[in-house]
């Protein structure tokens, strides 16, 4: 809180903003704030009248505790401009002391006087008042107070709280010329309202040791035949009153192991006893102890000298067969539990069981003879004999405070296991909700920018908030619905929250103006719902604000104190980092998302092999790496593929992509299944050795592990070769609907290394599906396997289906409700080449022949209509022809496919691969691939067991498309039947 000189800053600031204009950032937070108050209880700087008040407590408990504070403090500030004032909870000054004793002669009234009120909605901005409504320590300079009389001046004031139950007993300010102001004051008066807090708290700290006198000295004047006179040890008790008898005091500890009670008996009979104490009530309750035994807690009134009103909280214990050791000496130490005959059959009553002390417990005054003391007396128990003792003596009040600070800590323990059970920013928002009410408040909304529900950080979380939970004892109260936008202006106590990222307590909602001007309308129907008070927190996780929790009361008439907001902020503060760990756990699943999405196939290429459909379904746990792939091959064929990397996230999705782009590569070289499973098998290997490195200690994980499906269809002779490493074999559903898994060999999954893979071949009929499938389709823990592969058989065993309409009914049928795992699904319907679309011939390696191939591939090119084709298609079997009788063995085959394009095959026993070169000018060949490579869209080789085929594809004008039905050529088509109209 730096100082501005009156002539800037502050002074022009207040200007403008009482002119109207806008002056944030020119001011602080909780002046500007105050400022706004002001002006909403229509307050003028020349006027703010302050009233004066006789009704002061002179003699009470705060001027008590703070006299000798206050005597330090004016001897401290001796011949220094300091005004030292001491307020009560209403702002109305109860005492005055000056550093100068002059001051007193020349200050007015206002500023000298006991028994005026600086309360803010009569004085405006000032230090009393403003203490009162941040509820802080606060410094105002000069031209930041609001009234004209106070511009020279400056003040520091914190509020002085009861330590028991958090109220606001009092304000104790400074104030002294703008000029003097010093950052050590603030230092000075923080340590002197900590003394005048800890001398409130040991008034009530006498109360409660007058109240065990006023016990102790009754059982002193109890007969000798009554009772055994041991007072038992005494310690002051930290839960609402002074703890005796079984604290161990000075009768030590083992006479409670003899009891019975160790610590943790100890501590939950303090518990109970602190609960009796705050009931205020004569009662005997049975009591069962974590330990087993069961007791019972007598509760009497009892009254000290000075008319202190308390509870005293004794034990009955039944003996055991080792009775404890009582002292029976005088010079002896008292024993810590005294001991009364009782009968352990029923519980005592309140009455009955209490021994010979009176029902109502009273000291006597001082100097009033004690009466007779009966020397501890000890004798053999019987069996039903019991044992008692002093447990707490206390101040109902107090016990309430204590009561109160153990539900506020049993809250938070409870939050810390139901809030961010998900990593869904919605439902965290919700559990914050439903934790808070009704415990701490009644009703409970939560507001977040859109861009914290998206996963994204928030710019400005004063902006585009929308009402994510509205949450309460009733749902007809009329707060903004959920998913409503939220526009809240400067005023409110929420966006002051945003602003300064600091909690706001509005005690009384009635006169919060700031919060009534946000829609006045909406306010008056809440109050007539008897919402009264509010307390709001920003969501702050990791120096980020993510939204705002307001916490409303209603039912209780009392409004949220100190403590309601400290445990309001607590429980908004774990909650705030569950929601970003769920904010960013959204951000970093969407990137995984999106990243999955980019590295799985859009869109298919054009191929007549196959018909397909797919589905890819995350886990609910978070995307993994499986995935799916379609890949047209030469010769009409297609390459069908599905893989599995194990894990979730970003590493899986990104080992994912890289094993799709390198099966894709390995299968542009026409290699068959069980090579491409090698060539993976490798790959993933090396790359699990390179990111793993050398040093174990690094935490790298590597590649733990990846399963791959490898299938390749022919259409031209309808058979399916496919290979598997370590992954789940397909299903094969045959054109009349029967369902088949068949046999395939197994295979290690990838990255093993060193065992061989092996493939399969299996005819595939037209009109048959092949489905493939990764594991999260059948493994799920709450479905046995077999009954997963029986219902998958049951929604694929229909035939004539298309794939589509497959896909959806293994979804509905098959996928588990919550899947553990991601799921990839892949149907293809198969389809054949028309025999009619195929030519083939077979020669002998001749060169004399060449001529004899050009002719019967221009007569099939004629009669497939595609006669335009026949230069480049000429040439092409040209120059494949002659190499392979130049450089092959024969016998040469030749293999024409009319489909999307037309290809054409030339094969030999060789198993030597041409390359394409460039040949130089004074080269008489070499340019024969060269040719090739122009006159086609893609050429290569293929090896089979035989030998080898080189491959050309021709671009047509017209894809050739799906055959008709007869496969009747395009040219040979006819019209003549088409009816005139």
């Amino acid at each position: 809180m730096g100082l501005v000189a009156e002539d800037i800053g502050p002074a022009l600031a207040r200007e403008r903003f009482l002119g109207g204009g806008s002056v944030e950032g020119s001011v602080r937070d909780p002046i500007l704030s105050s400022w706004q108050r002001c002006r909403s209880l229509g307050l003028s700087p020349a006027g703010c009248e302050l009233p004066y008040t006789e009704e002061l407590d002179l003699e009470g408990r705060l001027v008590r505790a703070a006299g000798p504070v206050m005597d330090r403090l004016e001897a401290m500030f001796a011949g220094r401009n300091m005004n030292i004032s001491l307020a009560d909870e209403r702002g109305a000054v109860l005492e005055r002391r000056f550093g100068d004793a002059a001051m007193a002669r020349r200050l007015a009234p206002i500023q000298s006087v006991p028994g005026f009120v600086f309360a803010e909605k009569y004085g405006g901005t000032n230090g009393i008042g403003l203490a009162l409504a941040e509820r802080h320590l606060v410094s105002i300079y000069g031209a930041e107070h609001f009234a004209e009389r106070s511009q020279s001046n400056a003040c520091s004031a914190i509020p002085v709280r009861d330590l028991l139950n958090g109220r606001i007993e009092g304000v104790l300010c400074f104030g002294f010329p703008y000029t003097d102001a010093d950052g050590s004051l603030d230092v000075v008066i923080r340590r002197a309202a900590g003394v005048i807090e800890r001398r409130l708290l040991e008034q009530s700290s006498a109360r409660e040791r007058a109240l065990l006198r006023a016990y102790l000295d009754a059982r002193r004047r109890v007969p000798a035949d009554g009772s055994a006179g041991g007072t038992g040890g005494v310690t002051t008790g930290g839960a609402g009153g002074v703890a005796a008898g079984l604290t161990g005091g000075v009768g030590g500890p083992g006479e409670l192991a003899a009891s019975g009670l160790d610590w943790r008996d100890q501590m939950f009979l303090k518990e109970k006893a602190t609960e009796l104490i705050s009931s205020a009530q004569r009662a005997a309750v049975e009591v069962s102890l974590p330990g087993g035994r069961r007791v019972t807690l007598l509760s009497r009134p009892v009254t000290s000298a000075s008319g202190v009103q308390g509870v005293a909280i004794e034990v009955l214990l039944p003996s055991r067969r080792q009775p404890l050791t009582v002292p029976t000496g005088a010079d002896e130490t008292p024993g810590l539990l005294a001991r009364r005959d009782r009968s352990p059959t029923a519980p005592p009553s309140a009455d009955s069981a209490s021994g010979p002390l009176p029902s109502h417990v009273t000291a006597r005054p001082p100097g009033a003879p004690s009466g007779t003391t009966a020397e501890p007396h000890v004798t053999d128990q019987a069996p039903g004999a019991a044992t008692s003792g002093l447990v707490l003596v206390g101040e109902p009040g107090v016990g309430k405070y204590a009561v109160a600070a153990r539900r506020r800590l049993e809250l938070l323990s409870e939050a810390s296991t139901r809030i961010g059970t998900t990593l869904d920013v919605s439902r965290t928002a919700r559990e914050l909700a439903e934790m808070a009410v009704p415990r701490l408040a009644d009703y409970v909304t939560i507001d977040l920018p859109e861009a914290v529900l998206r996963g994204d950080e928030p710019t400005d979380p004063r902006k585009d908030l929308h009402r994510t939970v509205v949450h309460g004892i009733r749902e007809d109260c009329p707060f903004y619905p959920a998913g409503e936008r939220v526009d809240l202006k400067p005023t409110t106590p929420q966006l002051r929250c945003l602003t300064s990222g600091e909690t706001v307590l509005e005690p009384d909602l009635r006169s919060a103006t700031g919060w009534i001007s946000q829609d006045p309308a909406r306010a008056q129907r809440l109050l007539a719902h008897e919402v009264h008070s509010l307390i709001t927190v920003p969501l702050l996780a990791r120096g980020i604000v993510l939204g705002i929790a307001s916490f409303y009361r209603a039912r209780d008439p009392a409004p949220f104190g100190d403590d309601d907001r400290s445990l309001a902020q607590e429980l908004a503060t774990r909650a705030a980092i569950c929601v970003d760990n769920a904010r960013r756990y959204t951000r970093e699943h969407s990137m995984v998302l999106a990243l999955q999405h980019s590295l799985l196939p859009h869109a298919f290429p054009e191929q007549n092999a196959v018909e397909v459909a797919h589905r890819y379904m995350p886990a609910e746990s978070g995307v993994g790496g499986d995935w799916f792939d379609v890949i047209p091959l030469s010769g009409t064929r297609v390459a069908l593929v599905v893989g599995d990397v194990v894990g979730h996230g970003l590493h899986a999705a990104a080992t994912m992509g890289r094993l799709r782009t390198a099966a894709r590569n390995f299968a542009e070289l026409d290699l068959p299944p069980d090579e491409v499973l090698f060539h993976l098998d490798n790959l993933v290997g090396r790359l699990d050795r390179e990111e793993c490195g050398d040093d174990p200690a690094a935490g790298n994980t590597g590649i733990i592990g990846a399963t791959c499906l490898y299938a390749i269809y022919d259409p031209t002779s309808q058979r399916c070769a496919m290979a598997r490493a370590g992954h789940p074999p397909p299903a094969l559903v045959r054109p009349d609907g029967t369902v088949t898994f068949p046999d395939l060999p197994a295979g290690p999954p990838l990255g093993l290394g060193g065992l061989p893979f092996e493939t399969a071949e299996f005819p595939l009929p037209e009109g048959s599906q092949l489905v493939l499938y990764t594991d999260g389709l059948i493994e799920d823990r709450h479905r046995d396997f077999d009954t997963a592969l029986e219902q998958l058989r049951r929604a694929l065993a229909h035939p004539n289906r298309p794939p589509e309409e497959t896909c959806e009914a293994v979804v509905r049928a098959v996928v588990p409700e919550h899947p553990a795992d991601d799921i990839a699904l892949l149907v293809a319907r198969t389809h054949a080449l028309d025999p009619q679309r195929i030519a083939t011939w077979e020669l002998p390696a001749d060169p004399a022949l060449v001529s004899t191939v050009r002719g019967s591939v221009t007569r099939r090119l004629a009669d497939w209509g595609l006669t335009e084709a026949g230069f480049a298609v000429e040439l092409l079997l040209s120059e494949l022809v002659t190499n392979a009788i130049r450089y092959g063995t024969g016998p040469i085959g030749v293999r024409l496919l009319y489909d999307r394009t037309l290809t054409c095959e030339v094969s030999d026993r060789s198993s030597t691969a041409p390359h394409l070169r460039h040949a130089a000018i004074t080269d008489e060949g070499g340019r024969g691939l060269f040719l090739v490579a122009q006159l086609s869209q893609a050429w290569g080789t293929r090896y089979t067991a035989e030998g080898k085929v080189i491959w050309a594809e021709c671009a047509l004008e017209v894809p050739g498309g799906r055959p008709g039905p007869a496969g009747v050529p395009l040219a040979e088509v006819s019209f003549d039947d088409i009816p005139a109209i």
